[in-house]
């Protein structure tokens, strides 16, 4: 079975064009499943028996949404398996999925974005590009991957708009705010001089990126994180903020002040309505919450 895996993650990689964290996920997956029934099993010998055992497995030490992540992972690899005739019949057709409890996004109130994109100061090396980061990654509601990825040729400063290049390698065009544009081109200088300091260490200069580190090589998700978070502590938010929690913030205060829902999927990238609709329930909340407190009948029974 570890041969064909081999075959279906360069299947992932070439044909499909998945991100290599995406094939990462699919790989890891396929070796805790192969793990479990034995390195040596073939993978015409695998039953639903042995599906269902592993999902068991699984139980305990794994959320039901990572239980039908990796549930999901073994149905396209036997798929795969499958289409390619090295197997009669999918084992995983007849498993049912757990059902995952009611996901609600984190997200922040207005006033606490506005603390956090007010809190890189002069004190801090890389103030001008963490402000322009953060107001980015709250204007356009792009993943951290999406922003880390992002080019200067990207940002279109007379038209503001900006490119995204979102999973699956999919392009969508997003508005951006004066702000995080004024933001942008007060970086700039800086990352200029980045890109020099390491043409003089004799390195090769990382003209592209937009978001740069100390060594002027492309930022990554990573260090964007753990930015974010330590801002989000400075800025006295009593929850653990994230790049995800500003994406979550941009489309549900868009939501709050009436937008409409597809277009919020389209800013987004989501290919499912249903998965932006997740935001709807924080927006009923906060409608339900407004009539509480303004409507003068709303506590008489």
């Amino acid at each position: 079975m570890i041969k064909t895996t081999r075959e279906f993650t360069r299947w992932l990689e070439t044909e499909k064009q998945y991100s290599p964290h995406t094939v990462e996920g699919y790989r890891r997956d396929l070796e805790e499943f192969t793990a479990f029934l034995g390195k040596e099993t073939k993978i015409c010998a695998v039953e639903v028996a042995g599906v269902r055992g592993f999902v068991a497995s699984l139980f305990g030490r794994n959320s039901s949404t990572s239980v039908s992540r990796k549930l999901s992972a073994l149905r396209t690899f036997f798929r795969f398996a499958r289409k390619r005739k090295l197997i009669d019949f999918d084992p995983t057709q007849t498993v049912k999925s757990p059902k995952s409890a009611q996901y609600l996004p984190t997200f922040l109130t207005v006033d606490e974005t506005f603390a956090l994109l007010e809190c890189p100061c002069k004190k801090d090396r890389f103030m001008l590009r963490d402000r322009a980061l953060l107001e980015l990654l709250y204007s356009s509601g792009m993943r951290v991957s999406e922003l880390v990825s992002q080019n200067l040729e990207d940002l279109d400063f007379e038209t503001e708009m900006v490119t995204v290049r979102g999973k699956g390698d999919k392009e969508r065009i997003v508005p951006v705010g004066c702000p995080a544009l004024e933001a942008v081109n007060s970086w700039l200088p800086q990352r200029q001089q980045l890109i020099l300091d390491r043409v003089k260490r004799g390195g090769t200069p990382e003209e592209k990126a937009l978001f740069l580190n100390v060594r002027g090589g492309r930022l990554t998700s990573r260090s964007v994180e753990r930015s974010v978070k330590s801002y989000g502590e400075r800025a006295g938010i009593p929850q653990v903020v994230t790049p995800h929690a500003l994406r979550h913030s941009f489309a549900t205060h868009l939501l709050e002040m009436g937008a409409d829902l597809r277009a919020v999927q389209e800013l987004l990238g989501h290919s499912s309505l249903s998965t932006t609709q997740h935001y709807t329930h924080l927006t009923l909340d906060h409608l339900t919450e407004v009539y509480d407190k303004a409507h003068p009948l709303s506590n008489q029974s």
